[in-house]
């Protein structure tokens, strides 16, 4: 059974890397280690940390490389409040403020009532004032301005979000070009 320390250690994340060293992902050192003694994949680069099962100790990784380059369709994310959220990087995209999740809301940027749509390009995350203040509105009329246009979540989105969680890990630097 996992020690405290251990719990936390297997959430940590890990870069995957196709064949071809592109990143492709971001997964749990849980889901990395199964991929590992599965034959999948190799480790590249190691965090620091161990995980410690009853017999031995293994080093967690930090970037792992698939042993078999796979196709990657292109990268489509399902319409989600999460994936919003990760999307404008948990800030309002209003005032600019950063929040935890719990702290934000949804905001359709032409209302509904107005024909606004709930897709990519019409939902940002919002602080519960900004979206008090906007109402029922556009951002226009309730005085407020779009820090950036809502967009589609693309490949593009998803290296961003891989350079941003890895500014905490060195050892993935080599990998997302910089």
């Amino acid at each position: 059974m996992p020690d405290e320390g251990d719990k936390h250690v297997l959430q940590a994340p890990v870069l995957v890397l196709n064949a071809s060293y592109e990143p492709i992902n971001i997964t749990p050192v849980r889901r990395a280690v199964v991929l590992v003694f599965k034959g999948v994949a190799t480790t590249e680069e190691e965090n620091g940390n161990f995980i410690h099962s009853a017999r031995m100790a293994i080093r967690a990784p930090s970037v792992i490389r698939l042993c078999e380059f796979r196709h990657i369709p292109r990268q489509t994310r399902a319409l989600s409040r999460k994936n919003i959220l990760l999307r404008d990087r948990y800030t309002c995209q209003f005032c600019g403020r950063v929040f935890p999740a719990s702290e934000l809301t949804l905001d359709h940027v032409i209302p509904r009532s107005r024909g606004g749509r709930t897709d990519w390009d019409n939902l940002v995350a919002c602080c519960h004032a900004c979206n008090n203040r906007k109402g029922d509105r556009l951002p226009e009329e309730a005085g407020l301005k779009l820090l950036r246009p809502p967009r589609p979540y693309t490949l593009h989105t998803s290296r961003q979000l891989m350079r941003i969680i890895g500014k905490s890990d060195e050892r993935w630097r080599k990998y997302l070009f910089y």
